[in-house]
C-alpha cells in the first residue's frame, strides 16, 4: 500500500528474517520525510552475569548457549581467553580441529544468512506482499540452487558436530586444548565434505555474479547512496595482513581510505574500544576510543566502525587461497576498488568467504597433526594468571570474551562485546540512510519497508534468543502516530 501520512512514527515490528527481535522506529518531520531512524533490540541478555562464581573451564560450556546460531565462536573465544589464563599454548592438534569446528561455522551460518535471508530480496523481484521473499520462495524458483545450500550447510553442521560432540552447542573445547581428537576415518570424511564445500562456494559466486551482478537493477541499488557509509574498519588479521577466523589474536583497524588507522593485540582492546549507551536500545554502541563518540554519523571524524564479511576483506591485504583471492579481486573490480563502503556488498562478501573457508579446510584435513595422538595439555592451579582476553572472527564480525579470576580460577569479572554489538552504530546508520530514501512525503510501501530491512539484513545481526515466537505468530506491524504521538493507525502483514 502507497499512503500520504500525517507527521508520525513508523514502527517495523518485528523485523523479519534475522536471528533474534528486534524492531525498526522512523521518525517522520512535518512533511514527512525522515527525520531520524533507529534499530532497537528488544531482548536482554545476562551471561556477563551469568558466569561470574564459575570456574573458567565450565565458561566454555556456558556462554555457547548464549545463541543457538552461533555457539561455536562464543565456545572458542572463551577457549583462548581460558589458554592465556593458565597461560597455555595448546598442541598443533588441538589448534587445527579448533579451526577447522571454527571455518565449518562460517559456512554453516554464511550459508544459513545468504541464501535464506539476503537472496530472496535480490532475486525474487519487488516485494509486493507478505510471505513472499523467503527460502520457500527460493525453493520455489531456484530448487536446484536450495537443494545445493541445504546439502553444503549440512555438511559443515556435521564438520562442527564431529569435532565439538554435538550439534549446536559443542562441549570439547577445553582450556590447554581439546578434550578428544578425531580418527583417520573422521578426517577423510571431513576432507571429502570441505571439498564439497569449495565446489559449492564457485557455485554461490555463479548464482550471484549470473543473477546480481548481471542485472543492472541490483547493481543500481547496490551502488546507491541509500546503502554506502564511509566508516571504519576492524578485523582480526592473520601474518602480513592475511584473512584469518581463528590463529591470530592482531587486531587491525582500517580508515575509510583503506589506510591502517591501529593494529593492536586482543587483550589491548580496552585501550582502542569504548562503548556508548543509550536507553532506548539494551545493545551498547562501541567506538573507536581515539576519535570518540560523536553520535550516530559517519565520516573520518566519527568513532563508528563496522565489523563482519566486507569489513575483514576490506582490512585484509591479501586471501592465502587462490580461488578466494581470485573472487575479492573481482568483486572489488566491480565495485570501483578497495575498501567498499557498499552495505550490500556483505552479502557478497560472504560467499568470498564460504570459498575460502572451503579451501582452507582442506587444507586442515591434508595436515598429517590434524588427527594426531597429543591434543590437550595438562593443568594445574599454580598455573592460572588470573585474565586472559580471547578474540575470534565470529562470522558477523569481531567478537571479544575477557575474563579475570581469584588463585582458584573462577571468574570474578566477564566482558563479552559479541560482533553485532560491534556494529551497533553502523546498523543504525544504515537503517536511517535507506528509510530517508525509502520514505518520502509520508509516502511508503511494502517494498519500501522491505528496502529498510535489507539495510538491517546485511549485517546479519544476530541477536539470539531467536525461538521465544511460535511460527505464524510473528507479524509485521507498522504503527503509525500524529505528532503528538498518539496512534492514529495500525496495520499488520501475517507471515
Amino acid at each position: 500500500m502507497n499512503q500520504k501520512l500525517n507527521p508520525n512514527i513508523v514502527t517495523i515490528e518485528p523485523v523479519t528474517r534475522l536471528e533474534g527481535l528486534a524492531k525498526i522506529t522512523v521518525l517522520l518531520n512535518d512533511e514527512g520525510n525522515v527525520k531520524d531512524a533507529f534499530y532497537q533490540v528488544v531482548e536482554l541478555r545476562g551471561f556477563e552475569r551469568f558466569v561470574q562464581g564459575r570456574p573458567i573451564e565450565e565458561v566454555l560450556r556456558i556462554t555457547p548457549r548464549i545463541c543457538g546460531v552461533c555457539p561455536i565462536p562464543h565456545h572458542l573465544a572463551p577457549a583462548i581467553a581460558a589458554d592465556r589464563i593458565y597461560g597455555v599454548d595448546p598442541p598443533k592438534t588441538a589448534k587445527l580441529l579448533r579451526e577447522m569446528m571454527a571455518l565449518g561455522h562460517i559456512v554453516h551460518s554464511h550459508i544459513l544468512h545468504f541464501y535464506a535471508f539476503a537472496l530472496p530480496d535480490f532475486v525474487l523481484g519487488e516485494k509486493k506482499e507478505a510471505g513472499t521473499h523467503n527460502i520457500i520462495g527460493l525453493a520455489k524458483t531456484f530448487p536446484d540452487v536450495a537443494k545445493a545450500a541445504i546439502k553444503a550447510r549440512g555438511d559443515a553442521q556435521k564438520i562442527q558436530a564431529m569435532i565439538g560432540a554435538k550439534a549446536t552447542h559443542p562441549v570439547t573445547v577445553i582450556p590447554g586444548g581439546i578434550s578428544k581428537g578425531v580418527t583417520k576415518e573422521d578426517t577423510e570424511k571431513m576432507l571429502e565434505m570441505s571439498n564439497n564445500i569449495v565446489e559449492f562456494g564457485k557455485l554461490g559466486l555463479k548464482v550471484f555474479e549470473d543473477l546480481v551482478v548481471k542485472n543492472k537493477d541490483q547493481m543500481a541499488l547496490i551502488n546507491s547512496d541509500a546503502y554506502k557509509m564511509d566508516t571504519y574498519y576492524m578485523s582480526i588479521v592473520g601474518p602480513k595482513n592475511t584473512l584469518d577466523f581463528y590463529n591470530s589474536q592482531t587486531v587491525r583497524v582500517i580508515d575509510s581510505k583503506g589506510k591502517e588507522f591501529a593494529k593492536f593485540e586482543s587483550d589491548k582492546y580496552l585501550d582502542y574500544i569504548d562503548e556508548h549507551v543509550e536507553p532506548w536500545s539494551y545493545l551498547k554502541f562501541p567506538y573507536l576510543k581515539q576519535i570518540g563518540w560523536k553520535g550516530l554519523v559517519d565520516g573520518p571524524n566519527s568513532g563508528v566502525f563496522r565489523v563482519n564479511a566486507l569489513a575483514r576483506l576490506n582490512v585484509v591485504d591479501k586471501i592465502e587461497t587462490p580461488l578466494a583471492q581470485e573472487a575479492m579481486e573481482n568483486m572489488y573490480d566491480v565495485l570501483g576498488g578497495k575498501p567498499a563502503h557498499h552495505t550490500l556488498g556483505f552479502n557478497w562478501a560472504r560467499l568470498v568467504e564460504i570459498l575460502y573457508c572451503g579451501e582452507k579446510m582442506v587444507e586442515l584435513a591434508q595436515d598429517p597433526d590434524f588427527y594426531g595422538p597429543k591434543f590437550r595439555e595438562q593443568l594445574s592451579k599454580d598455573m592460572i594468571t588470573g585474565e586472559g582476553v580471547g578474540a575470534i572472527e565470529a562470522p558477523r564480525g569481531t567478537l571479544y570474551h575477557h575474563y579475570k579470576t581469584d588463585k582458584e580460577g573462577k571468574v570474578t569479572k566477564a566482558n563479552i562485546i559479541v560482533a553485532t554489538t560491534n556494529n551497533n552504530a553502523a546498523i543504525c546508520l544504515s537503517v536511517k540512510k535507506a528509510a530517508q530514501e525509502m520514505i518520502k512525503k509520508g509516502q511508503y510501501n511494502d517494498d519500501g519497508l522491505n528496502k529498510i530491512e535489507m539495510a538491517f539484513r546485511a549485517y546479519d545481526p544476530c541477536l539470539a534468543c531467536a525461538t521465544h515466537a511460535m511460527v505464524g505468530q510473528m507479524p509485521l506491524k507498522v504503527e503509525i502516530y500524529d505528532s503528538k504521538k498518539n496512534k492514529i493507525r495500525e496495520l499488520t502483514r501475517k507471515l
